[in-house]
């Protein structure tokens, strides 16, 4: 009987969730490539299963609960139970709170928070009966404020709350529950945002970087190292913790 394990990974079609999801597989895991749209996770599985890796494209949004469901059941059916879960799905409604809509303040909250909670409450129970678990939420250094992201400053200070209520809830089950916050990495989502302010991606990249100890802005393998740690046996006593991976101190 195959003792390999399987993960979820949410928003891995691209960005820091492709590449958690092709680090999860070389370290051995069978891997659900989920996203919005399965068909954009093609890139992403192909790059797994080249390798001779195992992963299945999934498509579900993780803000509402019954397609969660469906899509956690077809994971347990096609790969096996899901012991694994990576909450990286996120989207960006940017404004300042007096040009901010009730629309765009829902949206980040249902996809931050309740996809997070909808993902964790259809896989916890794999991971109960297994003895084992790992959860790894995706914050980010917005936690702590960030001009124009009320909203996505809220929901990635939610994550962390949400994180370390997961590690005491679910602890005695021998899941552990942690959450990663990263700085500046380079990605579509950062790339969005300067063509938004009007600067060239080099030059937003530049500037970001030289208000980092590293001298450099960060690229979405290093979240994925991060997560791999968490994720591997030798990280069973590490719960409840959230880890800033911003090159450098946060003050």
């Amino acid at each position: 009987m195959s003792t390999q394990k399987t993960a979820i990974v949410t928003g891995a079609a691209r960005d820091i969730g492709a590449a958690v999801a092709k680090r999860l597989a070389d370290d051995g895991l069978a891997v659900a490539v989920l996203d919005l749209d399965a068909d954009a996770c093609a890139d992403t599985v192909k790059a797994i299963t080249d390798k001779g890796g195992k992963a299945i494209a999934v498509g579900a949004n993780v803000a509402d609960e019954a397609s969660v469901n469906a899509a956690v059941e077809k994971v347990a059916t096609e790969l096996g139970a899901p012991t694994v879960v990576v909450n990286n799905a996120g989207i960006t409604r940017d404004n300042l709170l007096f040009k901010m809509t009730v629309d765009d303040w829902d949206a980040v909250m249902a996809v931050h928070l309740r996809g997070a909670f909808n993902v964790t409450k259809a896989a916890q129970k794999y991971m109960v009966d297994a003895g084992w678990g790992r959860v790894v939420n995706l914050s980010s250094t917005s936690a702590l404020g960030n001009r124009g992201q009320v909203n996505y400053s809220a929901a990635k200070a939610g994550m962390q709350g949400f994180t370390k209520t997961l590690a005491i809830e679910l602890g005695k089950f021998g899941v552990t529950a942690n959450a990663i916050a990263p700085g500046f990495i380079e990605t579509e989502m950062t790339a969005a945002t300067a063509e938004r302010v009007g600067v060239p991606f080099e030059d937003f990249k530049k500037a970001a970087a030289s208000q980092i100890p590293v001298n450099r802005v960060g690229v979405p393998e290093d979240i994925a190292h991060t997560a791999s740690f968490f994720i591997s046996e030798g990280a069973g006593f590490v719960s409840g913790q959230v880890v800033y991976v911003a090159g450098g101190p946060k003050d």
